[in-house]
Formats: structure tokens, sequence, C-alpha cells
């Protein structure tokens, strides 16, 4: 069985293998041993936490597959970003020239550093082991945040928001950074994003251009991938498209790629999610599969199963063993989404 579960101290190592990985362009995993048990320990104690609104929780979460112990995916939710480092963004714009002397109109794009998204709730960390990616696998680690957001939605941002991974090379090479590397930053690509993954951000805001960018002065190569995703992130967009997700004119400060935001309870699978009290026994045959979690938080589980549901009531029958793995009793509660 594969389980999602809150991250705890002793996945250090599995936690360090996937941040190797995961490669150029995975800000949220950087390679450094002290950061990353760092992310362990901010995620136990925000699973512990009580909150009253939303600050600076990180809840970093684990797929386990049951039978090997192993660890073999990661997801994560960021409470409300922004509020004790800066959370930077390009944000698209126009200018409008018009001269009637001359009678021409220019209508130019910009972009403009910014913080808007300060307070909001990210989508982050999402990352499945190559043997593992099969089946639904990779929907239902996804998928598994939006119960956990619907269950826990006072300890988040009213906006959810996601960064997709924008346009790079093998070697973690970005058009789009490339002209800022070259006329202000004087860093690589790959030095700074991981700078920014480590929160050693002061860099951005000592050389970055304070002032609008106009796009058209952008080498044709930076311009062609504003708002580009990197192709192994196109299936990922296309599952938060079809959650209500949308690009807003808003993308990352160093690859270019476009960031996705949706109010937390417009998300359909927050919305379609429902909550059904458990009788644990045989469990009727059907084939109509369901992401399943608890209700709990510090003790949060979640996984797949097909579910017999009967539309009519809130009441189902999981296995003994379906049980076991979501610390399920009779007559609790979990909440469940359609795959």
């Amino acid at each position: 069985m594969l389980i999602i579960r809150p991250i705890k101290a002793g996945d250090f190592e599995s936690l360090y293998q996937i941040a190797e990985e995961s490669g150029h362009g995975f800000t949220s995993l950087p390679v450094n041993a002290d950061l990353l048990r760092h992310k362990i320990a901010r995620a136990e104690a925000s699973f512990v936490k009580v909150v009253d609104k939303p600050f600076d929780e990180g809840y970093l979460m684990v797929l386990e597959d049951t039978a090997t112990r192993e660890v073999v995916g990661t997801c994560a939710i960021e409470a409300a970003v922004g509020m004790e480092d800066a959370f930077y963004h390009y944000r698209l714009g126009t200018e409008v020239y018009h001269s009637e002397q001359i009678e021409v109109r220019n209508e130019v794009e910009t972009l403009t550093l910014c913080h808007d998204y300060t307070g909001a709730a990210e989508l982050c960390t999402l990352f499945l082991r190559e043997p593992y990616r099969k089946g639904n696998n990779g929907r239902m680690l996804s998928r598994s945040r939006f119960l956990f957001l619907a269950q826990h939605a006072k300890r988040f941002g009213e906006t959810v928001i996601a960064e997709m991974r924008g346009v790079s090379d093998a070697d973690g090479h970005s058009p789009f950074y490339g002209w800022l590397q070259k006329n202000f930053l004087g860093i690589d690509f790959v030095q700074a994003d991981y700078l920014s993954g480590l929160g050693k951000k002061a860099f951005m805001a000592e050389m970055m251009p304070r002032n609008p960018v106009y796009v058209c002065l952008l080498p044709e190569e930076a311009q062609k991938v504003i708002g580009e995703v990197h192709t192994n992130t196109r299936p990922a967009l296309s599952l938060l498209q079809a959650e209500g997700f949308r690009c807003r004119g808003y993308v990352d400060i160093f690859d270019g790629g476009p960031t996705v935001e949706c109010r937390l309870t417009d998300i359909r699978a927050v919305r379609e999610s429902r909550l059904l009290t458990v009788d644990i026994g045989e469990m009727p045959e059907s084939d109509k599969q369901f992401i399943v979690s608890n209700t709990q938080l510090a003790n949060y589980r979640a996984t797949s199963a097909c579910l017999a549901v009967d539309d009519k009531t809130e009441q189902v029958v999981i296995s003994p063993e379906l049980a076991e793995g979501l610390l399920l009793a009779k007559g609790d509660q979990i909440r469940i989404l359609a795959m």
C-alpha cells in the first residue's frame, strides 16, 4: 500500500536522495543537509502547532510504500508564503504609448518585480521517484493535498498558488535567465536557484532590476519562454488547470515559468470532496477509485482505494487493512475524492 503521511526525522536520508534525484529547477529541495533537516523539523512543528491564522507553517509529506518501508515521493503545502522571507514574482503588464500628433499607438509588455502573493498558500515540493511513475500514483500524490486543504482550510491562505517550472535545458540553463545573468546578477541559473532554495534571497533585492523591464528589449529566446512550462511539468499544469487554477500574469523571476492560482474554496477537488463515516468489514466489490484520507492533523494519512460509495448515505465499509493504514477505527470519518 502507498500511504501519504507527514514527514519525520527518520526520513532524512530518503529526502536527501529525492533532493539529489529532483535535479535543477526544483528549488524547494536543494541538496543541502542542514536545510533539509530544518525543513523536516519545521514540518514536524507545523503539524502539531495550534493555528489561529496561517503564518509561516510548512506541511511537508512523504509517500511511503508500506511493503518496503521506502519513501518514494514527496508533496507539500506552504501555509502563507512571504511572511518571513520575501516572495518575489514578475507581474506581466502593459504600457500604452499613444501620440495623436504622429498617429501612432504602441502597447508594450512589461515585467515588474512584486510581492503580490504574500500570504497565499502554495502547493510545492511534488516529486515521485521514477519506478513509481505509473498508474494513478502521481495524480493521487498531487491531489491528496486538496483533501488536506479541505479538511484544514483555516490553516491556509485564501488563495492557493503553484509555481510551474519554466523552460531550461538538461544542464539547468534557462533562456529567460540568461539576460538577467549577463546584465544584473552575474551568477549562473543553477547557483541563483540554489541560493533561493536556501532562503538566501538578499541578492535579489540588491541586484534585480528595480524598474519595469520592457519585454521587447529581451533576447528573442527569452521572450519566447515567458509563461511557458518545462516539458516534464506539463502534466502537473494540466491537472491544476482541471481543478480551476489559472495564470493571472505572474511568472517566476528566474526561469519565467507561470504561477497559477485559485481561491481555496473554488478548487474543484476541495468542493467535491466529502466526509463519510466508516464501518470496518468486508468491502463490497467496486471498480471506482477514490483518494481517501483521515481527518487528523499530526497523524494525517491518505491513500487510494476502490470503494463502494452509496451517494444516498454518509457511510462506507472499508477493510481492516485500509483502516490500519489510515489509522481509523469504526465510527471515524474519512474524506474522499473520486480519482
